[in-house]
């Protein structure tokens, strides 16, 4: 079983940055597709980026794109979300997630609890 722990929320102004880490523990994740989803309130949760086992391969939602960056460590079996120019509107609990495969689209088959990110105006 993979295990996986969020950190890096908080509170921030618009225009501020915030990098979200996810730990990964119970096994390596190092041959794992992993992704981050956000859920706002009263919305559903929602696709953000995606990254293939070795960092070759990367997808990201449109509002994501150019101001998100996924990253991993293998080494630290971590997974990373740097956050630039962020919104009000990304205000939201934010998921980490990891599949089995190497590459997936969506990775899904294990998730982390969340953290809070909250962008004030």
């Amino acid at each position: 079983q993979v295990q996986l722990v969020e950190s890096g929320g908080g509170l921030v102004q618009a225009g501020g940055s915030l990098r979200l880490s996810c730990a990964a523990s119970g096994r390596t994740v190092s041959t794992y597709a992993m992704g981050w989803y956000r859920q706002a309130p009263g919305k559903e949760r929602e696709f953000v980026a995606a990254i293939s086992w070795n960092a070759g391969y990367a997808e990201y939602a449109d509002y994501a794109r150019g101001r998100f960056t996924i990253s991993r460590d293998n080494a630290k079996n971590t997974l990373y979300l740097q956050m630039n120019s962020l919104k009000p509107e990304d205000t939201a609990v934010y998921y980490c997630a990891a599949s089995s495969a190497r590459i997936a689209n969506r990775p899904g088959d294990y998730w982390g609890q969340g953290t809070q990110v909250t962008v004030s105006s």
